[in-house]
C-alpha cells in the first residue's frame, strides 16, 4: 500500500516545466508514482486543493556546518522549504584539524558557524561526517572539505607560501576527507588563511579534489574593482586542475561598479563555451554578510588569534591601516572605501555590554564616540577579542536579477547562523523571497523556472542524486506552498522571522513540517560522496 497520495496538485516538477494538475504517490520515502489520477490505496490521501507541489528546495550556500548538530529542527533553513543543505563553505569548516592548532580552528570559524558543539574541531573530516550523520536532523546535508581549516591544521595562519611538504599534508587530508564520503573542496580567497595561499598551492589541493570526483567552490579573492581578475584566476586553477568549479554568491561590490555584472557572466560563459564546467550561486538580497575583520587589509590577519589582537592595538599597525585603507592596496576589496562606513553595519558581537551596537552602522557608531571609523572600527574589534559580523549593503538589484536570469545560476542563502545578535534575514528568507521578490513583484522568470534555479540545478551539482525533481524513484523531499502567498518576513530589524504561506514540507517522505511549525520528525540523511578513487594514490598533486 501507498503511504501517501497528494491530490488536486498543481506539480511543479523542478525541471522548469510549466506545470499540471496531477497526483504524487509516496512510498518507502521514495516518488512510487507521478501521473494525472493515480490508482491503489494510500494509508493518507492529502487534498493540496490547487496549492503548488514541488520538489523540496537546495540550498547550495550554508554556513550550518555545526548549527545542524546544534539544533536537529533546523528551523531557519526547514521552514523556509529547504529540505537539503551544502555544507563547508567559503574555506570554513570544523574539521579536520590537530591537537596544536585546534584553537585556532575553533576562533576561526566561531564568527561564522557558531559555536563548536560538544569536544568540536573533529581531527579527522571523516570523524565530522560520522557526527553528522548519527545525529537526528530534519534535512539532508553534503558537505564540502574546507581549505581554509586544512591549512589551519597544517600551517595555522602563517603569511607565506607553503613549502612542499606543507602542501604535501595539505594534499594527504584533502585526499581523505575525499575518501571520507566529501563532495568536493571550497576556497575562501578572501580570509586568512586561504589569502596567503599561492597558485602552486591551490592548485595541487584542488587536484586532489579533482581526481577523487570532488567540486572545486570558491569564494574568489575579489569582487569589486578587480572582480574579473580573481574570477579569471579561479578559473585558471580549476582547469589546471581539471575540476569542475563552482564561484560562491557571485557578485560585484562598489557603487561605482553597479551595472557592470554583465562582464562577468559574459567572461563565465566564455569559459562554459570553451568546455569549463562552471556554475555559481546568488542570494536574493542586495547586503551581504561577514566578519568584521574582512574589512581590514588581509596582512592585518596574519598569525591569527593574539598576533591580530596585539596588531589592532599597536599604534604603528593602526597607522599603517589608515594609510592603506585611505590608499589602493592591489589585489584586495576595501569595503569601506567602495561603499562608504554608513553601509558597514554591525551584525553580531560576542559581548552583553556592546550587544547595543547590533544592527547599528560604524558610522554612527563612530560619530557617537567621537572616533574615526577606523579606529572606532579596531576599537570594537579589540573590545570583541575579532568576534564581530557585520552585514555590508554593497550590490543593486539590477546585478541579482542578472545573475538570476543567467543559465548557469542557483540560489544560495549564505546565511550565518549565529544563535545572538541581528542576523542577516537571509538565513530565514532567501527561498520564499525568490518567488515574492523576483518572481511576483519583479516578474524576472516564471515560478517554474525560480522552482529549477533552487531544486534541479542543484541537485546533481552537488551531489545529491535522485533530488531536486518530482519524478517516479526520486527522493520524496517534497513542499506544498501557495505561489500567490508565500513570501519572507525577515528584515534587517526583525530577522529572526519565518515565511508565510508553507503549508507542509516533506524530507524523505516524511512530514517535517506543517503550518510554519517543525514536527518531530527527524528524517534528514548525510549524503557521502563516493570518492573515485579511494585506494592510495602517489603525489600526483603535489609534484
Amino acid at each position: 500500500m501507498l503511504e501517501r497520495k497528494f491530490i488536486n496538485a498543481r506539480i511543479m516538477d523542478g525541471t522548469g516545466s510549466p506545470w499540471f494538475r496531477g497526483e504524487v504517490a509516496v512510498a518507502e520515502g521514495r516518488i512510487a508514482e507521478v501521473g494525472r489520477n493515480i490508482e491503489g490505496e494510500a494509508r493518507e490521501i492529502i487534498d493540496v486543493a490547487g496549492r503548488v507541489l514541488s520538489p523540496g528546495f537546495i540550498d547550495v550556500h550554508t554556513h550550518d556546518d555545526l548549527a545542524v548538530l546544534r539544533d536537529s529542527s533546523h528551523a531557519p533553513k526547514l521552514l523556509q522549504g529547504v529540505t537539503s543543505v551544502v555544507l563547508g563553505n567559503c574555506g570554513f569548516g570544523g574539521s579536520p584539524s590537530t591537537r596544536e592548532r585546534r584553537d585556532d580552528l575553533v576562533r576561526y570559524a566561531a564568527p561564522v558557524l557558531g559555536p563548536m558543539p560538544g569536544a568540536g574541531a573533529w581531527h579527522a573530516f571523516g570523524d565530522y561526517l560520522d557526527a553528522l550523520s548519527s545525529a537526528p536532523s530534519s534535512v539532508n546535508a553534503v558537505s564540502q572539505v574546507a581549505h581554509g581549516a586544512v591549512r589551519i591544521a597544517v600551517m595555522g595562519f602563517e603569511n607565506r607560501p607553503a613549502t612542499p611538504a606543507e602542501v604535501e599534508r595539505m594534499c594527504a587530508m584533502v585526499r581523505e576527507a575525499m575518501e571520507a564520503g566529501a563532495i568536493g573542496l571550497s576556497f575562501g580567497l578572501l580570509y586568512a588563511p586561504g589569502c596567503f595561499a599561492d597558485r602552486r598551492e591551490l592548485v595541487a589541493v584542488a587536484t586532489t579534489a579533482a581526481r577523487a570526483g570532488g567540486i572545486l567552490n570558491c569564494h574568489i579573492r575579489t569582487e569589486g574593482d578587480t572582480l574579473l581578475d580573481s574570477l579569471n584566476e579561479v578559473m585558471d586553477i580549476a582547469e589546471a586542475a581539471g575540476a569542475p568549479l563552482h564561484v560562491s554568491h557571485l557578485k560585484v561590490v562598489g557603487k561605482h561598479n553597479w551595472g557592470t555584472i554583465g562582464r562577468a557572466l559574459d567572461l563565465i560563459a566564455g569559459r562554459r563555451a570553451r568546455g569549463l564546467d562552471v556554475t555559481c550561486d546568488i542570494y536574493t538580497y542586495t547586503a551581504g554578510s561577514s566578519t568584521l575583520l574582512s574589512v581590514l587589509p588581509p596582512w592585518v590577519s596574519a598569525g591569527g588569534g593574539n598576533e591580530v589582537l596585539a596588531r589592532l592595538a599597536d599604534p604603528a599597525a593602526r597607522e599603517r591601516i589608515h594609510r592603506d585603507m585611505a590608499g589602493n592596496l592591489p589585489g584586495w576589496d576595501n569595503f569601506a572605501g567602495m561603499l562608504g562606513w554608513d553601509r558597514v553595519v554591525i551584525s553580531g558581537v560576542d559581548t552583553e555590554a556592546n550587544r547595543g551596537l547590533e544592527g547599528r552602522n560604524i558610522e554612527t557608531i563612530a560619530a557617537e564616540r567621537g572616533q574615526h571609523p577606523i579606529d572606532c572600527m579596531l576599537d570594537i574589534l579589540l573590545e570583541e577579542s575579532g568576534r564581530v559580523t557585520m552585514i555590508l549593503h554593497q550590490m543593486s538589484d539590477e546585478d541579482v536579477k542578472s545573475v538570476l536570469r543567467s543559465d548557469f545560476a542557483m540560489v544560495g542563502s549564505d546565511g550565518i547562523p549565529l544563535e545572538t545578535g541581528k542576523v542577516h534575514p537571509r538565513h530565514y528568507g532567501t527561498f520564499p523571497r525568490m518567488i515574492a521578490h523576483y518572481v511576483r513583484k519583479e516578474r524576472i522568470m516564471s515560478v517554474e523556472e525560480a522552482v529549477r534555479k533552487m531544486t534541479s540545478i542543484s541537485a546533481p551539482r552537488f551531489g545529491l542524486a535522485q533530488r531536486g525533481v518530482i519524478a517516479k524513484g526520486a527522493f520524496a523531499d517534497l513542499l506544498v506552498f501557495d505561489d500567490g502567498a508565500i513570501a519572507d518576513t525577515a528584515t534587517f530589524e526583525d530577522p529572526r522571522r519565518h515565511p508565510v504561506g508553507l503549508d507542509a514540507i516533506y524530507v524523505n517522505g516524511r512530514l517535517a513540517a506543517e503550518g510554519g511549525v517543525p514536527s518531530a520528525e527527524r528524517a534528514g540523511q548525510l549524503i557521502r560522496h563516493r570518492c573515485a578513487c579511494c585506494t592510495p594514490q602517489p603525489s600526483y598533486a603535489c609534484n
